[in-house]
């Protein structure tokens, strides 16, 4: 039984093998859409990277992480 997957960009159901040339996006389409997301910072993964910069600081002292865009901040 070949498992499916849900196409990241639209949701449409996709064959998850090695047949399936654009996995886990059902096309071309989508995964460029999806690219563009990431190049044009729509998705962006936020990284707490406070605790590298001063071992010694504590949790209080941290700075403020910045706000990034999310796809959700974009649909409005």
């Amino acid at each position: 039984m070949m498992r499916s997957v849900a196409c990241p960009t639209c949701g449409k159901s996709v064959e998850w093998s090695e047949a399936q040339r654009w996995r886990p996006f059902c096309s071309e389409r989508c995964r460029l859409i999806d690219l563009g997301d990431w190049l044009s910072n729509v998705n962006i993964i936020h990284e707490d990277t406070s605790r590298d910069m001063d071992p010694l600081l504590k949790p209080h002292e941290f700075p403020p992480m910045p706000r990034g865009r999310t796809r959700r901040d974009t649909e409005d």
